[in-house]
């Protein structure tokens, strides 16, 4: 892998050519598009490379990737501090995170193997094995959400990791394909498409994109240090309705809400 080749992007040079939704075909005139206003900043560790992001009982959950260098981490937000850490087995490339009860659920991109933590000690406490790429995961009320970089969301048991469910996601009737970081989000999935800086807004359903939200020009280019430096994370605070979003090697981690264009 070289620093401005994300992984990600080989596995998929071959794959669904043609078939899906282009980055630069995401502004089709029929899904409608939301802006943002900043509310606050936060400081971020620009050496994290996100994969997966949580908020829960005022703290950040966040996973990173690359391999030797993965980690489920436990972040104060206002300081960006890592006050908890675990590395994950150097031979793995940490994926999408998520919390299941008393659990932290952790995916890796292409060993098959979802690590399955205690929330509290971050110590393991059993393993899945699953088929294809994990990359981004998220919850409902009774299912894990799993995305794979295709244009497909695989619903899962959350105590077998057994897959009940597939849903296509379409956009003005087309596939849309790299779907990333997941959050669950007030009844609907938000999904990073990699390499953009778009969020779909997702009726989990149906698999429709009822909106897109536009990041651009939330991170500055003169602050994206790297090629691989793009927007994914999303996490949401339920009880007081915040919503954040950072990227990999951000410095920032920003709380934004959302604005008609």
């Amino acid at each position: 892998m070289t620093s401005n080749f994300h992984p990600h992007r080989r596995a998929l040079l071959a794959a669904l050519a043609g078939a899906a939704v282009a980055p630069a075909a995401l502004a089709l005139a029929g899904t409608p598009v939301q802006g943002f206003k900043v509310v606050r900043s936060h400081p971020h560790d620009p050496d994290a490379f996100t994969q997966g992001l949580f908020f829960h009982d005022g703290f950040l959950f966040e996973g990173t990737g690359l391999h030797g260098r993965s980690s489920i981490r436990k972040v104060e937000i206002e300081t960006g501090r890592v006050v908890q850490q675990v590395a994950l087995p150097p031979e793995v490339f940490g994926e999408g995170i998520t919390r299941w009860g008393d659990r932290i659920i952790g995916l890796t991109w292409q060993e098959g193997t979802a690590f399955v933590l205690d929330l509290k000690t971050f110590k393991l406490w059993r393993k899945f094995s699953y088929p294809g790429e994990g990359w981004g995961l998220t919850h409902n009320e009774r299912e894990l959400i799993m995305s794979d970089g295709t244009a497909e969301l695989r619903f899962l048991d959350p105590l077998t990791f057994k897959e009940l469910r597939r849903v296509r996601v379409t956009a003005d009737g087309q596939p849309v394909d790299q779907l990333n970081e997941l959050e669950w989000v007030e009844g609907e999935v938000l999904a990073n498409v990699w390499q953009t800086d778009r969020i779909a807004r997702i009726d989990p359903r149906t698999g429709r994109v009822t909106g897109w939200i536009d990041l651009r020009g939330l991170l500055p280019a003169n602050q994206r240090t790297n090629a691989d430096a793009v927007l994914n994370g999303i996490a949401y605070d339920a009880k007081k309705k915040r919503l954040f979003v950072t990227g990999k090697r951000w410095p920032t981690l920003f709380e934004i809400q959302l604005t008609r264009k």
